[in-house]
């Protein structure tokens, strides 16, 4: 990306001032690592990454392969029982799903790993309920920095028109009609799902997204 990227558009632990830096250190070692393989095998897909595969291949070893989306490949496969999920699935939103418009609802998940303070979450909530649609919301146990209360005008309003659970079979709620728009932390995985998908994106990155 030589003349592309400027420093301030690298997510911020790349930005130490020292090559000293713990994070630095992981990136060289990992980097130093990556040189010595005999192929890359990428997740993603070749229209969405030129022309930098060819660009790797000019760098490292000379065979980079995209093979993505991981996703779509194994749900291409019949009969295959095959899940990236690490948590237990509740599908009762699918069925919520069913009773509403079509691309009237905006799904709503920050993944697996990313953590939200009590004050963006009743900032993304209140933007929520005020939109005046509907809305399913990924919302993990863990998901939570710290002590929360929640108002009853916003319990209410996600009873009104809101779906929340622990956690949803992302690929088929994405391809589900109903969707109309996905609000992420811009996560690689959840990225190529909704690409696939074909649905429009909000994404607020949290850290590496």
């Amino acid at each position: 990306m030589e003349g592309f990227l400027r420093r301030r558009d690298v997510p911020s632990f790349l930005c130490a001032k020292e090559l000293t830096d713990p994070w630095m250190q992981i990136v060289d070692s990992q980097s130093s690592k990556s040189m010595q393989a005999s192929a890359f095998i990428l997740n993603s897909i070749e229209e969405l990454e030129n022309p930098m595969p060819s660009h790797i291949g000019t760098l490292a070893c000379a065979k980079v392969y995209t093979i993505g989306p991981r996703s779509a490949l194994l749900s291409s496969k019949k009969n295959s029982t095959s899940s990236t999920s690490l948590r237990a699935v509740d599908r009762s939103c699918l069925t919520w799903l069913d009773s509403q418009q079509l691309k009237s609802v905006l799904y709503v998940s920050f993944g697996s790993i990313v953590a939200v303070t009590s004050k963006h979450l009743l900032e993304f909530w209140y933007g929520i309920v005020n939109s005046g649609k509907p809305f399913l919301w990924v919302m993990r146990p863990d998901s939570i920095i710290g002590e929360h209360q929640i108002l009853e005008e916003l319990t209410l309003a996600t009873k009104e028109r809101g779906c929340m659970v622990d956690w949803s079979p992302q690929e088929e709620v994405l391809a589900h009609s109903s969707i109309g728009g996905f609000l992420t932390h811009s996560g690689w995985n959840s990225r190529l799902e909704a690409i696939t998908a074909g649905v429009p994106m909000l994404c607020w990155p949290y850290f590496a997204d």
